[in-house]
């Protein structure tokens, strides 16, 4: 019954800027740290960001910090990526995924979403 649905992905141009979602069901978000993280194909993947359960916390990889930011709205059960100044290299299927701790850790992940993809492109 555990759910995360992504959305808000898409074409863009380099400099653009897209947010996605992460709606959460089946469990209560306040007690669960919820990360992004991306993924292109033959590539390791990567932690982008994450937010504690509280919203109080935050972290990002250096590679989107300054760019990117996570927000949450634990009333809706949602957790938002604001994505801004866009690079190609951002391109790749972004995950959600739910950890049922405080605190972010990028390697405690225990749900996950399907993914959306963000292609960022001339």
């Amino acid at each position: 019954q555990l759910q995360l649905v992504e959305s808000g992905g898409g074409l863009v141009q380099p400099g653009g800027s897209l947010r996605l979602s992460c709606a959460a069901s089946g469990f209560t978000s306040d007690y669960f740290a919820i990360g992004w993280f991306r993924q292109v194909p033959g590539k390791e993947r990567e932690g982008v960001s994450c937010i504690s359960s509280s919203g109080g916390s935050t972290i990002y990889a250096d590679s989107v910090k300054g760019r990117f930011t996570i927000s949450r709205d634990n009333a809706k059960d949602t957790v938002y990526l604001q994505m801004n100044s866009l690079k190609p290299e951002d391109t790749a299927v972004y995950y959600c995924a739910a950890a049922p701790i405080s605190w972010c850790n990028f390697d405690g992940m225990k749900y996950w979403g399907k993914g959306t993809l963000v292609t960022v492109s001339s």
